[in-house]
């Protein structure tokens, strides 16, 4: 989920592009190895399940229409909605998705028991789903409930908990999120936390706490993932230090090619190789592009000074806004910017530690080429005209985070024949920090 914070006042918009053309290539011979492409990226998909780190469907249940189901048809397409979608069971299948992260995100500003009831509510959510769509959608809980669910014809569907605020500072809910299926969790959402540090708010812990890594130990003994995506370069290292399990980034792209604060920094790009870990390169605008994290940075500072000139006139400063986006049109970002990222991880950390993660329905807008998730052949046929292996591909695909998943297993069994729960108190181990 990457929707700006709301006290931001970011208006959220979807676009919807139409292009899916791979390069720029003119005449037929172009088009036709385009063709050929993409027959065999989806040929690739049918081998080994694409796993995508990141989607908020369930977000969308919640925020559009309190989580009823009925009021709307996943099996239908959901790009027809007034304000459409990017997922759907039709789109899902058009981009022959195996593997799918549902992101269960709830708003920071939740008060803490308000949170852990939200995020169960949204596990809820992710249960339901499946139950309902069961000939298309299986919970999985193992790498190999996914390969065994994509051989079957059906889209494997793991719960990843965005933001260690739903755990309210407490290890034991932290394990009931364990129990209730979560196989994932991001440390911080956009705001810093009770024991750890976000990379979209100033520093105060400069990093993990004493009880930060103490979670991070639990996540490990558990087996559920630690994901990094929205943490500070301090969080970054502390629990690549603390973890003894490969850690991902679920929807994370390249620092060195954008300099968004959410993207990961090369110093950390090259600890993934000792780590084992993966970096899941996302598809949202302002963290692919340049140009875009330059322009919302415009557009935040002209919304920042409309507030001030008309601080008691909120439909005048909406109307400005959307004068000045008119004026001022958002950059459009094709699917090779995306690519850009996956090519320079594969340079700094290895082919081995990079996965893919869109982030759909939780961002605004997508890159051309990229616009849901029927196209993520798209971009797999995008590497492999770039010169990419099929292994490599497959790598990409889904076999680096099932690499990721089975060693993070491993170790958790490990854990847990040496160690209980821990029971260990924030206001144990962080006292020192309160004086």
């Amino acid at each position: 989920m990457n929707y700006y914070p709301a006290n931001s006042g970011m208006l959220i918009m979807i676009l919807t592009f139409t292009s899916l053309a791979l390069g720029s290539g003119a005449g037929e011979s172009a088009t036709d190895t385009d063709k050929a492409l993409l027959k065999k990226a989806r040929q690739i998909m049918k081998e080994v399940p694409l796993i995508d780190g990141h989607n908020d469907t369930a977000w969308q249940y919640r925020n559009r229409v309190n989580n009823h189901l009925d009021a709307i048809d996943f099996a239908g397409d959901t790009g027809q909605l007034e304000r459409p979608m990017h997922t759907d069971l039709p789109r899902l299948r058009a981009g022959r998705v195996g593997g799918q992260f549902w992101s269960v995100w709830v708003p920071v500003e939740l008060p803490g028991a308000d949170a852990v009831q939200a995020t169960l509510e949204q596990i809820d959510v992710v249960h339901r789903l499946v139950t309902r769509y069961s000939d298309d959608l299986e919970l999985a809980l193992t790498a190999d409930d996914i390969v065994r669910i994509h051989g079957q014809g059906k889209i494997a569907s793991l719960i990843d908990v965005e933001g260690g605020h739903s755990i309210n500072n407490s290890l034991a809910v932290l394990r009931q999120f364990y129990r209730a299926g979560a196989r994932c969790m991001t440390i911080t959402h956009w705001n810093n936390i009770a024991w750890a540090d976000a990379a979209t708010d100033t520093p105060e812990h400069g990093g993990l706490t004493p009880f930060g890594k103490e979670v991070i130990r639990e996540m490990n003994r558990l087996g559920m993932l630690v994901d990094l995506s929205h943490v500070s370069p301090g969080t970054m290292n502390d629990a690549l230090d603390v973890s003894k399990a490969p850690i991902i980034f679920s929807h994370s792209s390249a620092r060195a090619i954008c300099d968004h604060p959410r993207n990961v920094p090369d110093d950390v790009l090259s600890r993934m190789k000792k780590n084992d870990g993966v970096v899941m390169v996302t598809f949202a605008l302002d963290f692919v592009s340049e140009e875009v994290r330059q322009y919302k940075g415009r557009w935040t500072a002209e919304e920042a000074r409309l507030k001030d000139l008309l601080p008691h006139d909120p439909d005048a400063v909406e109307a400005g806004i959307a004068s000045w986006r008119e004026a001022h049109p958002l950059p459009s970002v094709p699917l090779a910017e995306v690519a850009d990222h996956i090519d320079h991880i594969r340079k700094v950390a290895g082919i081995d530690h990079v996965g893919i993660g869109s982030d759909f329905d939780g961002i605004s807008a997508a890159p051309v080429g990229l616009e849901d998730v029927s196209a993520f052949p798209a971009l797999l046929a995008e590497l492999l005209k770039r010169g990419y292996s099929e292994e490599e591909v497959k790598q990409v695909a889904g076999q680096n985070l099932l690499r990721v998943m089975r060693r993070a297993e491993k170790v958790a069994a490990e854990l847990r024949r040496k160690t209980t729960p821990s029971d260990a108190l924030i206001e144990e181990l962080d006292k020192e920090l309160k004086k």
